[in-house]
């Protein structure tokens, strides 16, 4: 059974992961999506509506799973067998981004990573981009799914 991990902070999951999600899925038997938890982040959203809101997305998909984790990702690799990476790219920056993360993993592991380029409606989805909106009270709707919902003050 090959599994692959697709490990990020999703705050918030957007519609660009949800593209590299469902199109890893048919490359791999089931996406684990791993939520990181880096201590030195100031997060939007907490780990668990973060977690709620990818699960929700995903609750029809038996392929998807989602869980948290800390620590290095290739650990976290090792830990639940997992082989493969899943990565997206949305432009050259990425690319250069995440070939030195996945060289590093390769150095200090047996994983290999797997990209998957974004599709062109969603290449310039960020969550950081997505956070700004919401921050300035704006139409986030469109650039992530519909569990993504922010509590009106």
């Amino acid at each position: 059974m090959k599994k692959a991990i697709f490990p990020g902070s999703f705050d918030p999951i957007t519609l660009g992961h949800v593209d590299i999600i469902n199109r890893g899925v048919t490359l791999f038997d089931e996406v684990i999506v791993a939520i990181g938890e880096n201590s030195s982040k100031n997060y939007m959203f907490s780990l668990e509506e973060r977690k709620r809101f990818i699960e929700n997305t995903f609750k029809d998909n038996p392929k998807v799973s989602v869980v948290s984790y800390s620590g290095l990702t290739t650990d976290f690799c090792k830990e639940i067998g997992v082989e493969f990476i899943l990565r997206g790219l949305r432009n050259p920056a990425d690319f250069e981004f995440e070939k030195a993360i996945a060289q590093t993993n390769r150095h200090l592991s047996t994983l290999e990573t797997v990209f998957l380029l974004t599709s062109a409606q969603t290449s310039f989805i960020s969550s950081s981009i997505v956070r700004e909106i919401i921050r300035f009270d704006g139409d986030y709707q469109k650039l992530v799914p519909n569990s993504v919902r922010v509590k009106n003050p």
